[in-house]
């Protein structure tokens, strides 16, 4: 490719993201990205808020490393930069949805040959979500499972978190309103989405991140339920995980919208990215082309 006159780059990673593969690969970024820009200044951040610091006072193009967190936080400085993504996270639910090949040099070649698209992300307050904002059952997993067991099981350390510390499933009131529709039900999880992957999974494998709208899924449950809707509840959740969000159950709600409001306990937490976030009612709009980013041809 021919390089630029005058085009710089701020490459800044996560160093404890995945299993620190990235450090290992920093020559090979150096020298590549040397072949789209004039300047390559590569930094490893020492917080998320060092990260977020660094990405909003750059007035250059911005590439960078991480999992879904790293992703997480470097949205909420990310307005008006053009971005680049090389994951390197345990799951990687951002690249998944976009297309981004989870390998050093796949995702340089996305870079280097691709051009970058405006994203959709969602708007909760004063903060944005890539992905997924989600309650209930198993969500604390994503910010409660220890870095170090990450490291060494990789995404098998959600999953026993999750099966040692999910169980029971709490059922929770919440009313919704998406687009004006008004729904009131009494369920054990829910997800608003804007990627089509959670966990690995391709949940809502017919959405897209530019599609401008978000998905709306939750597991309907009985206030007081019998063993057999707990055991209902576990079946319909694995049947979301394993065949997305549209199958047709009679326990599962299915909802579309650019704008959902949410009422629901104060207590209970929601899971941003894989971040823990706000407690109690949530207010989410759909925030369309905040975010441009080298993007896959397709």
């Amino acid at each position: 490719m021919v390089k630029t006159l005058g085009m710089n780059c701020l490459f800044i990673y996560n160093p404890n993201s995945g299993k620190g593969k990235i450090s290992k690969q920093l020559p090979l970024i150096r020298r590549k990205l040397s072949e789209k820009y004039d300047r390559v200044e590569v930094v490893a951040a020492e917080s998320a808020e060092d990260l977020q610091a660094r990405v909003k006072a750059a007035d250059c193009d911005v590439v960078f490393s991480g999992g879904d967190g790293t992703f997480h936080a470097v949205l909420q400085a990310a307005e008006g930069k053009t971005l680049g993504y090389l994951p390197s996270g345990t799951v990687n639910d951002v690249a998944r949805s976009l297309g981004i090949p989870r390998t050093v040099k796949g995702a340089l070649d996305v870079i280097l040959k691709g051009r970058p698209e405006t994203v959709d992300c969602m708007a909760t307050g004063k903060s944005y979500s890539a992905y997924v904002a989600a309650a209930g059952a198993f969500t604390e997993t994503t910010y409660n499972t220890p870095q170090t067991q990450k490291k060494l099981l990789g995404p098998l350390a959600y999953a026993i978190h999750g099966i040692r510390h999910g169980l029971p499933l709490k059922v929770f009131p919440v009313e919704i309103v998406c687009d004006g529709r008004t729904v009131k039900e009494n369920t054990v999880l829910i997800l608003v989405l804007n990627g089509r992957s959670v966990a690995g999974f391709p949940v809502n494998r017919a959405a897209s991140m530019r599609d401008g709208k978000m998905e709306v899924v939750l597991i309907r449950q009985a206030k007081r339920p019998n063993f057999l809707k707990k055991m209902g509840a576990f079946f319909s959740i694995g049947t979301v995980f394993l065949f997305g969000i549209r199958i047709k159950k009679r326990d599962i709600l299915f909802l579309q919208g650019r704008h959902v409001s949410i009422k629901t306990e104060a207590t209970l937490v929601w899971d941003l990215d894989g971040e823990e976030g706000p407690r109690g009612n949530i207010d989410i709009s759909l925030a369309a082309d905040r975010v441009k980013l080298y993007l896959p041809p397709s």
